[in-house]
């Protein structure tokens, strides 16, 4: 089979496209033909050698996949051969194949796009488990998100307006804070030509976010953590602006506001029954039509670093989904 494959740690540009053996089918474990992989951030800086995953060379990247069932091992009885999926791989998801612990895989309703349902699992189950189980968002409150127009970003406006917030987008330019509009933000801030401390105090009048949806760092992080309201919950979900900022504590103290880690990856290991039923609540409402991926390309396999360059480079307005 075709694979993207990670020899050692380099840039994005040094990823091979290649043939490598198909995997073996395991007991409890499933081969799932990859119709669709999910593109996320940490995918590029897990090739890089940046991420706190460091797995053994060689390997293939890619932790969220959609498509069919292609073979069932031992001891599973929910599963059967071409059955649509969604399937979380932990690594491989960048090839034609992928063999899956059949915990992590789940049917995919028909009336959702192949290519949207590879693109759901990371990004809507990080904003998903960030405030229902991190911030414990409740009706009424305010929350701000940055990066609101990437995969997880819209994501949370999405949520955070099924939860009955109040939702502050911050984006770097109008064209994506238009997209973050259309998906339910009611308040758009542009970071680039305001002043964030200062807007976000005018949008709160004065009182501070109840919550903070946080995925850039750097300046953006600093602003918000000077922008929160008593008891407000400053949740750290990653770096895509690239420093990693450094908190000064006395304003915890002070304000009273709590920071809370965000990884999403921890969680389904160390809640699978939790994961289970944030999935299917994430599902029932996709069918419903309450959220909704926004696929902003679908490149071929062999195209996979121009897909990964475009999510590193924060040019991506949604998800960017490989397609084998």
């Amino acid at each position: 089979m075709k694979a993207i494959v990670c020899e050692e740690f380099g840039p994005i540009e040094n990823l091979a496209c290649k043939d490598v053996a198909d995997p073996t089918l395991k007991a409890g474990h499933v081969i799932v033909n990859v119709e669709a992989a999910g593109v996320n951030f940490p995918d590029g800086l897990l090739v890089q050698g940046l991420y706190q995953l460091k797995p053994d060379f060689p390997f293939i990247p890619g932790n969220e996949v959609a498509g069919t069932v292609a073979d069932v091992g031992e001891g599973i009885s929910h599963l059967t051969v071409g059955q649509r999926v969604i399937a979380l791989s932990n690594l491989g998801g960048y090839a034609e194949k992928v063999l899956v612990p059949a915990t992590h895989v789940m049917p995919l309703p028909d009336p959702i796009d192949v290519k949207e349902g590879a693109a759901l699992v990371t990004a809507h189950a990080t904003a998903h488990h960030a405030l229902k189980q991190r911030a414990k968002l409740q009706e009424g409150e305010t929350l701000v998100v940055t990066g609101a127009a990437g995969g997880t970003g819209l994501a949370a406006v999405q949520i955070g307006k099924i939860m009955g917030a109040r939702v502050i987008a911050v984006c770097s330019t109008d064209e994506k804070l238009a997209l973050a509009k259309e998906y339910g933000a009611d308040v758009l801030i542009n970071y680039q030509e305001q002043d964030l401390k200062t807007a976000l105090k005018q949008a709160t009048g004065g009182k501070g976010a109840d919550v903070v949806y946080e995925c850039v760092g750097g300046e953006t992080f600093h602003a918000c953590s000077r922008s929160m309201a008593w008891e407000g919950r400053l949740l750290v979900v990653g770096f895509a602006g690239g420093e990693i900022p450094k908190f000064p504590v006395n304003l915890s103290l002070v304000k009273g506001y709590s920071v809370v880690g965000v990884f999403w990856g921890s969680f389904t290991q160390h809640d699978p029954k939790g994961f289970a039923q944030n999935m299917q609540e994430l599902l029932t409402w996709y069918v419903q039509g309450k959220v909704k991926v926004v696929v902003d390309e679908a490149l071929p396999l062999n195209e996979a670093t121009k897909a990964m360059a475009k999510v590193m480079n924060r040019e991506v307005k949604g998800k960017m989904v490989i397609t084998p």
